[in-house]
């Protein structure tokens, strides 16, 4: 794990960017994880700058979501697949075609899980995951005492975090969806590079656990310490809670320049 400390949120998206970047050069049609939520928005804004600019292209890629909740109308606006398209795929040149989430809809949504993960599967997995975190440690809608082997399925959304999305439905915690539909803990695991942004004094307990403590279903992120690439860039804020953040300054200002992400 990486972990790699900025001044502020705009420059933990940059380095985001650089790596999606990065990642296109070597393999145009690679297919990108994308989330939703505060922490990301710098990454896709900073994403659409390139694109406007010329300087980048995702004509080729694909992307799929990695959750969506249950039971919200498809013209809803905070149906995640209205809000990648809002906030990810009008900023860039992506076909929209090309990015898939869970059905929410499903009359079956067990089998719209199973259908989910074989879809990821056939486009031959998922290159560079974007997450964010949440307060108590969530990744994706994988609550705490989430099993760090679980696949895409439905899950209950706990009050925390309910609270914490009220946000997007004017403050009304009520017109937050209790279920959802989740890539699990074991499907994120399974892309091949995981970029985790996290900004904000409110989330540094969280980065304090997904770094530097014990791999626990209480705290789901930190399964992150199990898989070979995993990159954290975080602000000061969210930093602020890690004992070892100046030995993580330390290491990426003395990382090798032909290392990359």
């Amino acid at each position: 794990m990486e972990v790699i400390i900025s001044p502020t949120p705009d420059e933990a998206g940059k380095l985001a960017a650089d790596a999606i970047s990065e990642l296109l050069q070597r393999n145009p049609e690679a297919v990108l994880g994308v989330a939703t939520g505060s922490s990301p928005l710098i990454i896709y804004d900073e994403l659409g700058r390139r694109v406007a600019q010329g300087s980048l292209s995702l004509a080729k890629t694909r992307a799929f979501m990695l959750d969506e909740y249950v039971g919200l109308s498809a013209d809803h606006p905070q149906r995640y697949r209205n809000v990648i398209q809002d906030e990810f795929v009008d900023k860039v040149d992506i076909d929209p075609a090309q990015v898939s989430g869970p059905d929410g809809l499903a009359v079956d949504l067990s089998s719209a899980c199973e259908a989910y993960e074989r879809a990821i599967s056939d486009a031959g997995g998922v290159d560079l995951q974007i997450l964010g975190i949440g307060t108590d440690g969530h990744i994706a809608f994988n609550e705490p005492g989430s099993s760090l082997a679980s696949r895409t399925r439905i899950k209950t959304l706990t009050g925390q975090t309910r609270r914490d999305n009220a946000r997007f439905f004017s403050g009304d915690i009520e017109a937050v969806p209790q279920h959802c539909l989740t890539q699990g803990i074991g499907t994120i695991l399974q892309a091949r590079h995981i970029v985790l942004v996290a900004s904000g004094r409110g989330k540094a307990e969280a980065v304090h656990q997904l770094v530097e403590g014990p791999v626990s279903a209480m705290w789901p992120a930190t399964a992150l310490q199990l898989h070979p690439h995993v990159t954290v860039l975080l602000d000061t804020a969210a930093a602020s809670r890690l004992q070892l953040a100046s030995y993580f300054i330390e290491t990426y200002q003395g990382k090798p320049s032909w290392q990359g992400f």
